[in-house]
């Protein structure tokens, strides 16, 4: 299965959690928001794991078919 990320810009509470655990995929906009790098890449599993470990739920996972994944 592929999954993909999208950032709910209006429920990021800006911890930077994801940013400090994946520097490589996260990274802080202009607003101090996070927001998904261009080199973001990474495995299914480490994709559910930043998505449950996000404190505000900002992070959301979607299927290959666009449904959203429940963390």
């Amino acid at each position: 299965m592929s999954f993909r990320l999208e950032i709910e810009s209006d429920d990021c509470m800006s911890s930077g959690k994801c940013v400090a655990d994946y520097p490589n995929v996260f990274e802080f906009d202009d607003e101090e928001l996070a927001k998904l790098t261009s080199e973001a890449t990474l495995s299914d599993d480490e994709i559910i794991r930043v998505a449950r470990n996000c404190p505000s739920r900002a992070i959301l996972v979607f299927d290959e078919n666009g449904d959203k994944v429940q963390t």
